[in-house]
């Protein structure tokens, strides 16, 4: 490797506003180019695409540097490293010259590596004139009925399709890229594997124990309360993990539907709208988003807008927000959880107001500092052991199991479709899809009972094969292997 990246602060003016990207060195000192695309693109791009756009140029300049001396032409080049992504660069003797040694990567990810390339690229030709990676051309007549194609699929399923103008998207459909690449083979979704229901109630009050503390008569005392709310707003308030790491003290209040239960609200991070405890010099709130306020009461950024490294990051997806405050609210299934909640949520607010936090987030270590992910990924994997389960995503003992039961529970008692979709803050009806395909286990009995209702409802019984020249023999015995059966006709 050729390259290290760093996380750079860019200071861009003579304000004390900075703008922090990755950035990437090489021998020759730190790619500007890169950089300045990240600039051009640092509103509304999230560090995770950075990120991922940082490995795919990476990638690149590892193959330039191992390969400098075959290619005369970029375009020829990065033909060649698209296919070294997609086969490996190891020959069938194990070896490989260029010192590179990529296993071959599956079609999705090379996918994803050469598109983000490409749009770098194609900034960068825009830019400083430079010659294109991966240029258009003119689509073939099958490529431009196949865009067409997927144009009106997307347009039928899009909630503002009247909006679309198809004289606008027309010169789309008549290019293509330069290097197609292979097709990505189709498949059902997987099963998404949900935290098994039947103990979630061990996780919560057996698995969030406070070592050394289990015997304590005091609720407070024995369980590791923190943990537990964090599980609870994912389990039956249908988070995704990240999302409680975002919640301020002042976003929990009583429910005024219902006084014993919670209502819990989610805030942009940086856009929703702040407490009123921020004060003027006359003593009046500050009217004001989150981003200023963490930043001009506490010297802090929302946690989204910290590098995926650093323990005070915690990620946002672009959800369906409730309000034009910037908020959306946790929608409890079932309710008494949101009365559990708030129990739980008044003894943990005695603790955190023993320790010294100097800011205003809910969930905190033992030092007050802001609970990490990375630690809260840990509690969950030992108390998930202390229930003697295996902690796997793949099991749905993970973090992330525990809103895909919400999405699964949603579905199993018949709640509407367009209600589940805003109980779990998606923008598209298709979103929720993944929470609610079946596994095999639900199939295989789905099929039982579909051969069940074969041999009892009249609508799947075998034809009369007498009608199509079986007289004698029946030619299901026969396809069963047991002895032939006799037709008995009257």
């Amino acid at each position: 490797m050729l390259h290290t990246t760093i996380r750079g602060k860019v200071r861009r003016d003579h304000t004390g506003a900075v703008t922090e990207i990755p950035v990437i060195l090489t021998e020759h000192g730190p790619l500007l180019p890169l950089a300045d695309y990240f600039l051009s693109h640092s509103q509304g791009r999230s560090s995770a695409w950075m990120s991922k756009t940082v490995q795919a140029v990476g990638l690149l300049i590892d193959y330039m540097a191992a390969n400098h001396d075959c290619f005369d032409d970029p375009k020829q080049l990065f033909e060649t490293f698209a296919q070294r992504l997609t086969t490996g660069t190891v020959g069938v003797d194990g070896t490989d010259p260029s010192g590179l040694y990529w296993n071959g990567l599956n079609p999705s990810i090379v996918g994803g590596l050469v598109t983000r390339i490409s749009h770098f690229s194609d900034w960068m030709a825009q830019e400083f004139d430079a010659k294109p990676l991966n240029p258009w051309r003119t689509a073939t007549r099958s490529e431009e009925m196949l865009a067409w194609a997927a144009w009106h699929q997307r347009r039928h399923r899009a909630f503002l399709a009247h909006t679309w103008d198809p004289e606008n998207d027309s010169l789309a459909m008549t290019r293509a890229r330069n290097i197609l690449l292979k097709k990505t083979p189709i498949f059902d979704h997987d099963p998404v594997k949900r935290f098994p229901d039947e103990r979630i109630h061990d996780l919560l009050f057996r698995g969030f124990i406070v070592p050394g503390k289990q015997k304590s008569p005091r609720i407070e005392e024995r369980l590791n309360l923190r943990d537990i709310l964090i599980t609870l707003l994912m389990h039956y308030g249908g988070l995704r993990m990240s999302e409680p790491f975002h919640l301020y003290v002042h976003d929990v209040v009583p429910d005024p539907i219902h006084n014993d239960r919670a209502l819990v609200r989610i805030f942009h991070p940086s856009d929703g709208t702040a407490p009123p405890d921020w004060l003027d010099a006359k003593g009046q709130p500050i009217k004001c988003n989150r981003l200023t306020y963490l930043n001009g009461k506490y010297g802090l950024r929302p946690r989204n807008n910290y590098g995926n490294t650093d323990q005070l990051f915690a990620g946002w997806k672009g959800n369906a927000l409730d309000s034009r405050s910037y908020f959306m609210y946790v929608n409890w299934f079932p309710g008494w959880a949101a009365a559990l909640f708030w129990k739980l949520w008044v003894f943990y607010m005695v603790q955190r107001a023993q320790l010294a936090c100097d800011h205003p987030f809910a969930f905190v270590t033992l030092a007050g500092k802001p609970y990490s992910i990375d630690s809260f990924e840990r509690q969950h994997r030992r108390a998930v052991e202390r229930i003697g389960l295996t902690a796997a995503k793949a099991l749905g003992t993970s973090p992330h199991g525990h809103r895909h039961s919400y999405g699964q529970a949603l579905f199993d008692a018949n709640v509407d479709p367009i209600l589940r979709k805003k109980a779990l803050h998606h923008k598209s009806l298709e979103s929720q899809l993944v929470y609610t395909e079946p596994d095999r286990a639900r199939l295989i009995r789905a099929l039982e009972a579909a051969a069940e209702r074969e041999r009892t409802e009249i609508q799947f019984a075998p034809p009369d094969f007498g009608d199509y020249g079986f007289k004698d023999i029946d030619p299901l015995a026969l396809l069963s292997g047991t002895n032939p059966k006799l037709l008995r006709r009257p």
